[in-house]
């Protein structure tokens, strides 16, 4: 996977979601301090120069001052790289532009995309329903997603757990959690007055 910019890839392995990409936001340390590096800066809320939200970019070659033709400048076009062996686990990869990535997170669009491909197995309409979800949600950017499956059959079911065992035991663990962090207060407590008197 190589990437450039904000658009973002997500792999779907048995369920979960895997980032394949990392949005070139100029706030992280590493891109800020190349993008210093090259006489740039980047504003607190997070334009490189004033004009540009991506450290990295295919175009925008018509912005003055943030690319330059031999690669320099603040804002360049070279690609991250991320390689993964593809395996029996893997299912789809969902990409999309950031105004998909706006009102989704990783895991809820694996888990949209998850369920209606379990339905239908059609990846062309998965990213048409990814869409229309995004702008429901008001996404504010424009929006494209591609959906590529992996795999002939739909993804399958996951093992599902009794959801009253789960809960039991949630509940068991939540109390036993509670009473021990309440147990620790009130040594506290008593080592304080302890101390004071």
């Amino acid at each position: 996977m190589a990437n450039a910019g904000d658009c973002r890839a997500v792999l779907c392995r048995k369920g979960k979601a895997i980032p394949m990409s990392v949005d070139h936001d100029p706030r992280l340390l590493g891109e800020k301090l190349r993008i210093e590096s090259a006489h740039g800066f980047v504003t607190s809320d997070g334009y490189v120069n004033g004009q540009l939200t991506v450290a990295r970019a295919i175009g925008d070659w018509h912005m003055p001052g943030l690319k330059e033709r031999d690669g320099t400048g603040p804002v360049i076009a070279e690609p991250e790289i991320q390689t993964l062996v593809l395996s029996e686990d893997d299912e789809f990869l969902v990409m999309g532009c950031d105004g998909f990535w706006d009102v989704f997170t990783n895991e809820a669009a694996i888990s949209f995309a998850r369920r209606h491909l379990q339905q239908h197995n059609d990846p062309e309409l998965c990213a048409e329903e990814l869409v229309n979800e995004a702008l429901r949600r008001n996404s504010q950017d424009n929006v494209t997603v591609i959906t590529i499956s992996f795999r002939a059959d739909p993804p399958p079911s996951l093992v599902v757990i009794d959801a009253r065992s789960a809960a039991r035991s949630l509940r068991r663990e939540s109390i036993a959690s509670l009473q021990n962090d309440l147990d620790i207060a009130q040594a506290s407590t008593v080592e304080r007055r302890f101390h004071f008197e």
